[in-house]
């Protein structure tokens, strides 16, 4: 604990929410930080000038805002909670599902942040990490040979993907909201996974996506990721409609505007 914060005496009849806002602000503001401690319960008492529930019940709030953590034992306490993306995607999952978001809402979404993500990254990005990219969406391609490729960790070397993607902006903010994405919901990605003949075109698009932000290429890039978009749209459509899967055999010829599919190694 940082034994030179002061806070100033709140007022009578929104005594609680004033402790609230000073302490929030303290901690925006960076005077008290991650895992540092509040003062106790009786110096908050004297500095606000204030009861020891009205107290409590700020306490209780900054809590349920997720700003604090509430230690028992002889070390505890109130203390400044790490905020994690985790936290941050689960309510935002949590906020979409009960707003009912539909499907089609977090493509366009997805779809533009991935469409400005990739032309940040083809700026920025040093030819390191563009060659790191192409080199994971190879070691996707070899695990999905597999007999029986394990969903889960296929769907996690697909996020780290979209991450290191997001790293290459050199903007924390993509990145942090990739993170979020990812975590909490991905736009029903899951889908072209779990159908093993679209799993393998979103892999080719992956690939073909790798390959054009590589070779400094922004319009066939966009095009790439334009294409993934087109194939989600497809899977959930079927899905949805109880419609028969198409083989590969099966499917038409590309249409115009579309990506081709990428050739295999």
């Amino acid at each position: 604990m940082k034994e030179d914060i002061k806070f100033t005496p709140v007022k009578v009849g929104r005594a609680s929410e004033d402790i609230c806002l000073q302490i929030e602000a303290a901690i925006v503001g960076g005077q008290l930080e991650p895992g540092e401690s509040l003062p106790s319960e009786r110096e908050l008492q004297l500095q606000f000038e204030t009861g020891r529930g009205v107290v409590r019940e700020a306490l209780r709030a900054l809590k349920q805002k997720g700003l604090i953590e509430i230690r028992k034992g002889a070390r505890g306490g109130a203390f400044v909670k790490h905020i994690e993306v985790s936290n941050v995607s689960e309510s935002l999952a949590l906020f979409l599902k009960l707003n009912r978001v539909s499907p089609e809402h977090l493509i366009e979404f997805r779809e533009s942040i991935d469409q400005t993500i990739t032309s940040l990254a083809i700026a920025r990005g040093d030819d390191k990490q563009k060659q790191e990219l192409v080199r994971g969406t190879d070691n996707l391609r070899e695990f999905i040979r597999q007999s029986d490729p394990d969903l889960e960790v296929l769907a996690e070397m697909d996020r780290e993907l979209n991450v290191n993607l997001a790293k290459m902006t050199k903007n924390p903010v993509f990145e942090w909201v990739m993170q979020a994405m990812q975590l909490g919901f991905s736009s029903h990605d899951y889908a072209l996974y779990e159908d093993p003949y679209y799993r393998e075109k979103t892999i080719d698009n992956w690939t073909q996506t790798a390959r054009e932000i590589a070779r400094n290429e922004p319009l066939k890039a966009l095009s790439s990721i334009g294409y993934h978009y087109v194939l989600l749209r497809r899977c959930i459509a079927e899905n949805g409609s109880g419609a028969d899967k198409k083989s590969p055999q099966d499917e038409p010829a590309t249409p115009a505007g579309e990506q081709p599919d990428t050739e295999k190694k």
